[in-house]
This record gives C-alpha cells, structure tokens and sequence, in this order.
C-alpha cells in the first residue's frame, strides 16, 4: 500500500495513486508513505525519486554507516520502531529516504501508531511541515513520546513485581518468568534508545537539514539521554529484583534442607540404638528380661527398654536442638 501526501490548494492532500508521478513535480509531493508495497509500487518510487529503495536485509543491518548515511542524491536513514503485540514487544525496523529535493519516502511492513499520530500532526498544521526533512524530524519526535511511554510503562511493572515479591511467602516460576520478560523488553528497549540516539547524533552532524530544526534536535537528544539514564535503572532494579527473589529461594531451600537435617540427627540415636538390639548375637541379656504380670502373663522388658532408650535419646535430641535455638 502506497499513501502520497500532496501540497495543494494550500492544504495536505492524501492520495494512493501511483500514476502521481508522472503528472506531479517534486514541488508537489511532500511524502510519500509505503507499508508492504508491492514491486510495481517500489518500481514507480524509485523512478520517481531516481533512488534504489533498500532490501529489508539492509534495513535490518547494525552498522553505522547502515543506520544513517548521505549520498549526493539523498540522505538515507533505517530506525527501529517498537510494535506493541500483547505484554510485549515486536522491533519493526523502517527506511527512511530524503531526497535532495525534500521529498520524504518511508518504507515498512506493519501499522503504527506513530504514522497514525504524525499524519493527524499534518493534517492539523501543514504549514509547519514544508518539506520533508520536517517530517521526518516529527516522525521520530512522536517516537521519541511513544518511547518514554514505553519506558514509564515499563517502570511501573517493575515497580509491580517488586510489590508483589515483598507480599509473598514464597517465589514461584511464575515470578521468574515475569523478571525475564521484563528484562527482554528493558533490553530492547535499550537497544530502541540507543538506535535513536546514534540516528539523532548524525543529524546533528549534517549540513542539509533546514536551519529551524537543528534546535529541536538539541531538545530531542535531551530526551533520548534521559530515557536511557530511566531505562538503565529500571534494568538495573530488574537485577536487583532478580536478586532477591533468588535470595528467597535460597532460603527455602536452605529450610527444607534444614528440617531433613534436623530429622536425620534427631532419629540418629534412636537407629543407633535399633542397629545394636538388631544384631543377631548369642550374649545379648536384655533378650531374657521379662515383667510377669500375674501367674500367666509376662512382657518382654528388653524389647521395652530399647524402646523406651530410642524415645529418651530422641527427646534429649530435641530438647538441645531448641536449647541451642536450632529449631
């Protein structure tokens, strides 16, 4: 799909015919927007434009040269936007391509919202938008606000997941589960801003852009910097988080160990014992003790007895082991 932005009749006018560009200048054309364009569509931009539109392969590389670059017919820029798909995040990389006459040419493969929001930008106050370097420079201001969005929605799941640890007893997967998506998204999040920032730095650097927008960029590499000192905390709370929830799993290990532990030496005396009347000697008196009891009736006094020994031995066990604060 292909949408062409015309400045006419003293507004923006939207058009997706391709056959613009035989009866239009560059004068005419201020934009030119392509979402998963079909071959004829690129065939007809880059006729127009005189320009080769990038493979999604270069898109995709992470060289600098890659992310922004100046030819003598145009500055070519690729950028990552992030595409909100459920409690995540999908990267979608775009092209961006300017030519030497203004006109802005952007290719990607998805819908977002940062398109959305700069066409109504447009529509609401064309004369702000006179070329397209202007527009361009929009684009990214409206994705540096979805950006710091991302980032303060971020923030507070952090701040959600560390409420939620300190409420509970016991950390399950769950828990982990939910410390590793957030530190996949912190990351490309990370990843987002710095690909902003290294994009915004080489405009900075250029001669090319009109003279009104070199101070916007001064404000918007602010923003970029203050995003990432944000996210870099975030991922750093992550860690802690991680942490501590490790922590407290250490620590319920280390209590059930410690009552098997416990359980083992409290009973150790009492198998002692039941391994020395368990051995099958001839000369053992305590098999022929007996308590008569009346003139027919008689209990063997040393099964008794070892009985008796292994539940003193395992009471005195006890009684140090809480003696001792170890229970």
């Amino acid at each position: 799909m292909i949408t062409i932005y015309l400045k006419q009749y003293n507004k923006i006018i939207r058009n997706a015919d391709t056959k613009l560009f035989d009866e239009l200048g560059y004068d005419d054309i201020l934009w030119i927007d392509m979402m998963e364009p079909t071959i004829k569509e690129q065939r007809a931009v880059e006729s127009f434009i005189e320009i080769s539109l990038q493979t999604r392969q270069q898109v995709e590389e992470i060289e600098s040269t890659s992310k922004y670059s100046e030819t003598e017919n145009a500055i070519i820029s690729n950028s990552n936007f992030f595409i909100p798909t459920g409690d995540s995040f999908v990267v979608e990389p775009v092209s961006f391509i300017i030519s030497n006459e203004g006109v802005l040419v952007s290719v990607r493969n998805t819908e977002s919202r940062t398109f959305r929001e700069t066409e109504k930008r447009l529509q609401m106050n064309y004369r702000s938008y006179s070329t397209g370097y202007h527009i361009f420079i929009s684009l990214l201001e409206v994705r540096i606000d979805y950006d710091a969005d991302l980032v303060e929605l971020i923030a507070k799941q952090v701040a959600s997941l560390s409420k939620d640890i300190a409420a509970e007893d016991s950390i399950d997967r769950e828990v982990l589960y939910r410390i590793s998506a957030l530190q996949e998204s912190s990351m490309l999040l990370r990843e987002n801003l710095f690909d902003r920032q290294r994009v915004l730095s080489s405009i900075l650097r250029s001669e090319r852009f009109p003279n009104d927008i070199y101070p916007r960029l001064q404000l918007m590499i602010k923003d970029v910097n203050s995003l990432i000192n944000h996210a870099d905390f975030s991922f750093q709370r992550l860690d802690y988080i991680q942490d501590a929830a490790l922590g407290l799993i250490n620590i319920e290990q280390n209590d059930v160990v410690k009552i098997f532990s416990v359980a083992a030496v409290i009973f150790m005396p009492a198998t002692l014992i039941a391994s020395i009347y368990g051995m099958n000697f001839k000369v053992m008196p305590e098999l022929d003790w007996q308590i008569k009891i009346g003139e027919s009736f008689t209990l063997p006094a040393g099964y008794l007895f070892a009985i008796g020994l292994m539940i003193l031995c395992s009471a005195l066990t006890i009684w140090y082991f809480k003696y001792k604060k170890w229970l």
